[in-house]
This record gives structure tokens, C-alpha cells and sequence, in this order.
């Protein structure tokens, strides 16, 4: 592949909902860039975007992929992302390199979810758009309900620049309103054919729609349109590519990706209005020398410095890490220092990716996207720079993750190959974090869906022969007590020799605050116990406290008093002091009505109005209290709760479930609180089975 100058390259993000036809669009464009002989089907696994065995067992995307085309003297990056959202977490940081995005619609779904993800992704960042509506050569497929329903929901901006020659099935071609020229579909190709003068009417009233929108990117354009003079072919270009450029035009599309119809048009209009990566904003980072900041322009006479934006964790090639070149020109006599991290890396090759293909290439000029392989201290989100001139770039913002569940492989030998494919993915997929939980003792995988998490199981299988079972996590209960007790600890041991004596008196009551840790007082008078073993006494009781007496949890808002005791001048030491407090904490802490503590979240949803009654009345089930409610961006509800965590593991598969994904929530801990009845009988009685079991195994 060739070098491409920046004018000449163009980064496209290709969004949308699940199934709306991303990957096919992807194979379509591929084909008529010569890329592939053949357009590949997902049906048949062998499309140039989802080549993980995952995607061709699911038959969906689960990860990016960069698919480089050469097409009309330029070449056009396509970074297809994943529609589902336990996925999204690739769409935010490919649009953190794309100079433009594609909207891919499904013709018979309309405006999905998806599609409102994508527009709202869109506004965060000002880049340039544009619809496309696909499979249009579907039964009942209407571009006119499609193109009512966007303007509906996203405004006057979206403007339709195509129509379809024939709806449903009987599409064979586009019609391109700007400049009134028809392309027919013939064997496997679409032809540039002519228009009647009876279509050329029909299309009049979508032409001055456009010329409307033309008219307002400029002053003179505006007074040239209401005057009724005719505006130039070149006017109107140039006034498309601004409005495009300022986001005020976002024009509609239609295609039949499958049929191959549009197709072309799209990749014409990809290079005639979308921006090359060298008209975008200057790019803002700091000096990692002296933090101050730096601006650069995506142009080759600036230092080179690109910001990594993916990374490929395969146990065979190695580890890939995808880039595009923020300013610079990436040569083989450039030495690559990775100033996040600071650290040179060694980079022997460059490489651009096209699906799971690397093709080595020479150099690589500002704006474009490639890829090196094993770069040892290298991840997502670095930026790697030529060692004279570093700059550090902005991390990019991912979505947190919303869901987590324990995760063990299924035999003992595994363990430390669990470890190994763990830490490999995360440095593939940042939206997931793994934690150890040294309280519940299980190692805990989190991501944006159940779906993210079986997917994540799969691949430490596939990738490193790793079996694994993903459970619940346990919850992380506390005991504490609710009244106050007094009790003694005596213990008294004789064998021949020194023998062993403590004796203590301890109050046990409850504390200030239930959450806060053990407490411990010293009221010991007259040397009853010697100061010498009176910190023994502390110890003892704070190792005591790690298991409570209910069920074994961790115990807090204890405040334990020693008062008084005896030893002996011989036989008592540090472990017999420590022994007589472990005794006086189990005859105490059962006579101090002692309770189940469960911990408490505070709750952040943003959903639709609509949906605000089956939220409250499914956190109501939940044992949830509502808190507050205040209006938030976009006509959405805020809904600020409190629920217990042993409600909420699944939480993110129901809230998706119950608003069709258009809600979103964050969880916090906040406290603890005392269990219901009902639970602290099930937590225990779970408890004490699990002992028994235990108990039993050691006889056995």
C-alpha cells in the first residue's frame, strides 16, 4: 500500500445500532475499492471485519476493526465498531481519531437506539456526519418514513441528498439530488445513468430543501438565495462541505449494502465533502517535561506524535497497538519514545491493518492510521512521540464499567494462566477492570453487560486455553451489635512446666458509628493486667473481629472496653492475654444482640421520562428508597436512589431491558446499613450450610 499524503486520507467512524448492517456497508465499500475479489457475508464468517472466532460463531461484531481502502487517488481508514452496547467502549475511543462519522440505519427498524447513541456520541465531539439508510432493497423498506422519523427526532439539519430508484424490493439504483444524476445497479456494480425530466420534478422539493440548507453556511449565499439567482455548482459544494464541516447539514443516504447499491456514491461523497484529517482542530497536550501545554497540527512539519487508540492481545503475533499519527511523518529513522509511559520502545515495523491482515508499509504521513507490533510497556490511550519533542495527549474518556461478576477457572492448575489472559485482555478492552477481593477471596471481572463478560470467558478459552466459570459475587456483609454485654475471658492451661494464664473483663457495646472500624479502650486500673500484655488484648480482639459470630463477616461499630483481669507472675504472656480475649469476644459478641450490616449504593439512573414509573416501582421491589429527582439533558430524568448491593448485581441487564437501553446508571458505596430479618436468616443459614460442608470435607 502506498503512501497517502494527509490532504488525501480520510478517518470514517462507522456507528450505529446492532444489525443495522455496519459490517456488510464495510464489505460493500471494500469491494468496490478492490480491496477483495468478492464481498464477503457474515452468514459465511468471511467478512473482512469480523474475523475473531467469536464474531463468526455469533454472527456479530465485538470488537473494531480498521479496514484501509485506496479508492479515487485516496485512502478512506473505515473503523467499523461493534452496535451492541457491551461494546461501546470501541466507538469512544475510535471517535477520539475519526475526522467524520457514517450513521449506518436499518430502512425497516428506523431510527433505533443505536442511532440515538450514535447522534448523541456525535454531538459530543462537533465532527462532520452522514446517514446512510441501508437495506433499502428490503420488503416494505420506505426511505420517506425513515427520513420523517429523523427529522423527527434530530432536526432540520438532516437532509436527504439521495433518493432510491424503486422501493423493497424493486430498488436498483439511487437518484443524487444535488447534482441530478441517477446510478443503476448492473450485475454486481452500480452505473452513473440519466435522469427524466419527471424524476427531475420529483426531486425539486428535496432539491430546495438542500439549497435552503446551502443558502445558510453564508451571508452571501443567504442574500444571492432570497433574490431567487441560481447558485452555482461550485457554490453549492463548497456551501455542502461547510455546513457538513460546522455540523448545521447532515446529509441522508440510502443504500442496499448486500446489492452493492450506493455504495460508490458513498465512497464519492466520503472524499468530496468529509474533512481530510489535516483541516480538524489543532490537537491539545502538554509537555510531560514540564507540563505546560502544547498545541500541534495534524500536518507533516510538525514533530511526529500519534496517540494510541486500540490494542490486539493475540497469544501467536503478539501484541498490536493501533495508532494514528497526530502530526508528524512515523518513519523507520524515527525512535519511538512512548512519553505516557516514559520509555523509548522499539518499533523494527510499521504496519496498517486491514481486518486481522498486517501490511508493512514504509512510512506513514500525519493524519493516517497504522499499526506496530510488541511494544513491551505500551497500552491504549498512550501517546508515543519522537524522543526530542514529547507531548502527552489526553486519555481517552471510556465508558466505567456497570457490571461485575466473580470469575475462577475451573481447574486449580489454571490459576496463574487466568492471571496471564486477564491482565493480556485488559490491556486489549480498558472498559474492563479486574480486582481481587481479598474480603469474599474471588477475583472479580467487570464490564458494560453480561454479554461483555461471557464474551470476555470465551476469549481467555479461544486465546489461552483457559476454562472459566463466571458466578455472583458475594456480598460483602458486616456484623455489629446493638446492645451492650460484659464478659470474661479466662484462660488457664497447665502441662507440666510454664503453664499458660489470662484473664479479662471486656465490655462490648455498639459504637458512634456502625461503619466505623473496632474500637478499643484501656480502663484497666491497679494493674489488674500488666501494661505489657494489655496490647495483646487489642490484638486478640482485632483478630477476632476479621469473623464475626452470625456468619463469619467482618465485624465494625464495636467499641470494646477493657476494665479489669488478673494474671499470674509466671505463667501469664503475651499469648494466654490473647487467648482470654478471644473468649471473652465470643461469649460477648452473642450476648450483645449482634445484627447483619449489608451495604448500601447511592444510585444514579438518567432515563427517559416515559420510563420513569417502571424504574421507581423496580427499585421499590428492590428494597431501593428514592431520594430525589431532577431534569437532566436532552427531556431526560434523573433519579437519585439508595438500594442494597445484593439487589443490584443484574441491574444493568433490567435497566436495559425495562427502557430498550436508553437508560444509564452509576453505582457508589455509601454505608452500611442493618439487614432485614428475612436476609440476615437466609445470609446466615448460607453461612453455617457452608461450614458444615467444610467440616465435613476436613473429616473426610
Amino acid at each position: 500500500m502506498k503512501t497517502y499524503p494527509t490532504k488525501n486520507i480520510r478517518n470514517i467512524l462507522i456507528l450505529g445500532h446492532g444489525g443495522s448492517g455496519k459490517t456488510t456497508l464495510t464489505e460493500a465499500l471494500a469491494f468496490n475499492a478492490g480491496a477483495v475479489d468478492r464481498m464477503g457475508k457474515i452468514d459465511e464468517g468471511n467478512t473482512l471485519s469480523d474475523f475473531d472466532p467469536e464474531e463468526k460463531r455469533r454472527k456479530f461484531s465485538i470488537s473494531s476493526s480498521i479496514i484501509p481502502l485506496e479508492f479515487g487517488g485516496h485512502k478512506i481508514n473505515l473503523i467499523d465498531v461493534p452496535g451492541y452496547f457491551d461494546f461501546i467502549g470501541d466507538a469512544y475511543a475510535a471517535l477520539r481519531v475519526a475526522d467524520a462519522v457514517v450513521i449506518v440505519v436499518d430502512a425497516l427498524s428506523g431510527v433505533q437506539v443505536g442511532t440515538e447513541k450514535a447522534i448523541e456520541l456525535l454531538e459530543k465531539t462537533n465532527i462532520p456526519a452522514f446517514i446512510v439508510v441501508n437495506k433499502m432493497d428490503r420488503e416494505n423498506a420506505t426511505f420517506a418514513k425513515v427520513m420523517d422519523e429523523l427529522k423527527e427526532t434530530f432536526g432540520n439539519k438532516v437532509v436527504p441528498f439521495e433518493l432510491p430508484m424503486g422501493e423493497g424490493e424493486a430498488m436498483n439504483g439511487v437518484v443524487n439530488i444535488v447534482d441530478l444524476t441517477g446510478s443503476q445497479r448492473k450485475d454486481n456494480r452500480c452505473f452513473d445513468v440519466p435522469i427524466t425530466d419527471e424524476m427531475k420534478a420529483e426531486l425539486e422539493p428535496y432539491r430546495d430543501m438542500i439549497m435552503e440548507s446551502v443558502a445558510q453556511t453564508s451571508e452571501s449565499l443567504m442574500e444571492k438565495y432570497f433574490e431567487g439567482e441560481e447558485l452555482t455548482r461550485n457554490e453549492i459544494h463548497t456551501g455542502i462541505r461547510q455546513g457538513i464541516d460546522n455540523g448545521e447539514i447532515i446529509p441522508v443516504l440510502c443504500t442496499s449494502a448486500v446489492l452493492n447499491i450506493g455504495v460508490e456514491t458513498l465512497e464519492n461523497m466520503i472524499i468530496e465533502y468529509l474533512p481530510s484529517p489535516g483541516k480538524g482542530k489543532f490537537e491539545i497536550g502538554k509537555d510531560p517535561r514540564d507540563k505546560k501545554e502544547i498545541e500541534r497540527k495534524c500536518s507533516n512539519n510538525e514533530p511526529f506524535s500519534a496517540l494510541v487508540f486500540k490494542t490486539i492481545a493475540d497469544p501467536y503475533v503478539g501484541k498490536l497497538s493501533i495508532f494514528k499519527v497526530m502530526s508528524g511523518v512515523l518513519d523507520h529513522s524515527v525512535e519511538v519514545y512512548n512519553a505516557t509511559q516514559e520509555v523509548k520502545e522499539k518499533a523494527n515495523h510499521i504496519y496498517v491493518l486491514r481486518g486481522n491482515k498486517q501490511i508493512e508499509v514504509e512510512k506513514l504521513e500525519a493524519g493516517d492510521i497504522g499499526a506496530f507490533s510488541k511494544l513491551n510497556d505500551t497500552v491504549t490511550g498512550d501517546t508515543l512521540t519522537s524522543i526530542k519533542s514529547p507531548i502527552v495527549y489526553d486519555k481517552i474518556e471510556l465508558p466505567k464499567p456497570i457490571i461485575s461478576m466473580a470469575i475462577e477457572p475451573k481447574t486449580k492448575a489454571d490459576i496463574d494462566k487466568l492471571a496471564t489472559g486477564l491482565h493480556r485482555l485488559v490491556e486489549e478492552d480498558p472498559t474492563m477492570t479486574v480486582s481481587r477481593n481479598k474480603e469474599t477471596k474471588q477475583t472479580l471481572v467487570s464490564g458494560l453487560g453480561e454479554m461483555h463478560l461471557e464474551i470476555i470467558s470465551q476469549k481467555l478459552k479461544q486465546k489461552f486455553g483457559v476454562d472459566v466459570n463466571l458466578v455472583d459475587m458475594k456480598v460483602p456483609y458486616r456484623e455489629t451489635i446493638k446492645k451492650k454485654a460484659t464478659a470474661e475471658g479466662k484462660h488457664k492451661k497447665q502441662s507440666g512446666g510454664s503453664g499458660q494464664f489470662g484473664h479479662v473483663w471486656i465490655d462490648f457495646e455498639p459504637g458512634d458509628d456502625p461503619n466505623a472500624p473496632f474500637q478499643f479502650v484501656d480502663k484497666v486500673v491497679g494493674g489488674a493486667v500488666p501494661r505489657n500484655f494489655i496490647p495483646a488484648v487489642e490484638k486478640g480482639l482485632e483478630a477476632c473481629m476479621i469473623e464475626g459470630v452470625l456468619a463469619g463477616y467482618p465485624v465494625t461499630g464495636v467499641k470494646a472496653t477493657l476494665y479489669d483481669g488478673s494474671y499470674h507472675a509466671v505463667d501469664s504472656d503475651e499469648m494466654s492475654f490473647k487467648m482470654a480475649a478471644t473468649l471473652a469476644y465470643r461469649k460477648g459478641m452473642k450476648e450483645a444482640a449482634p445484627v447483619l450490616l449489608e451495604p448500601i449504593y447511592h444510585i444514579d439512573i438518567t432515563v427517559p421520562e416515559e420510563y420513569m414509573g417502571d424504574i421507581m416501582g423496580d427499585l421499590n421491589k428492590k428494597r431501593g428508597r428514592i431520594m430525589g429527582m431532577e431534569s437532566a439533558a436532552g427531556g431526560r430524568q434523573r433519579i437519585l436512589a439508595e438500594a442494597p448491593l445484593a439487589e443490584m448485581f443484574k441491574y444493568a441487564t433490567e435497566l436495559r431491558s425495562m427502557t430498550q437501553a436508553r437508560g444509564e446508571f452509576s453505582m457508589e458505596f455509601v454505608r452500611y446499613e442493618e439487614a432485614p430479618m428475612i436476609i440476615a436468616e437466609k445470609v446466615i443459614a448460607a453461612a453455617q450450610k457452608r461450614k458444615r460442608t467444610i467440616k465435613l470435607t476436613l473429616t473426610a
